[in-house]
């Protein structure tokens, strides 16, 4: 039987283990059999710091929001804990960025989380805290309502808001002059 070198194919595999080894130390980068053993070893590394990245993520949520509980006289597993009994639910990762970006609000769940842990029932839920993502959202809310609505009735709100030229504006600039 005559022998098989694989050619283009074998060529194009080896590539490809090649350029996925490229800027690694010494002879991983160089020769196929180091580079793919490496290359198998860094996919390993890969995903299983993916998942430490997680932790460590938390871990540093966890450490800024103690932090910011100190300061403002309870202890991280009180708050969390009086939070809870609140009825509050907030990750830790939008916590730990309110602790740094708006102490206003953070020291108003602060009072919350103490409220509820003296047993004091809460009347009414904390006020929202404005921040850009939820101007966002609701601009996208309310240009999902409008794109519900028909030219007909848009029309219309148009009429009401006085806005000039409406009758001969097509959908989309109904929408965009409303949503203005």
């Amino acid at each position: 039987m005559a022998r098989v070198k694989g050619g283009n194919v074998a060529k194009n595999r080896r590539r490809k283990v090649l350029k996925a080894a490229k800027g690694y130390f010494g002879s991983k980068h160089r020769l196929f059999k180091t580079a793919q053993e490496q290359t198998f070893h860094s996919g390993v590394y890969a995903f299983r710091d993916r998942k430490a990245n997680k932790r460590n993520f938390r871990k540093l949520w966890i450490i800024r929001i103690n932090a910011a509980c100190r300061e403002n006289d309870i202890s991280y597993s009180k708050f969390i804990n009086g939070l809870n009994k609140a009825g509050v639910e907030i990750n830790r990762k939008m916590l730990s960025e309110l602790a740094i970006d708006n102490t206003k609000a953070f020291a108003e769940l602060v009072k919350l989380a103490k409220d509820a842990n003296e047993g004091k029932v809460v009347k009414e839920a904390p006020k929202k805290v404005e921040t850009k993502e939820v101007k966002k959202e609701e601009k996208k809310d309310a240009s999902k309502d409008l794109n519900s609505l028909t030219v007909a009735e848009l029309k219309e709100m148009a009429k009401n808001a006085n806005i000039d030229g409406f009758t001969s504006m097509k959908k989309a600039e109904l929408i965009e002059a409303l949503s203005k």
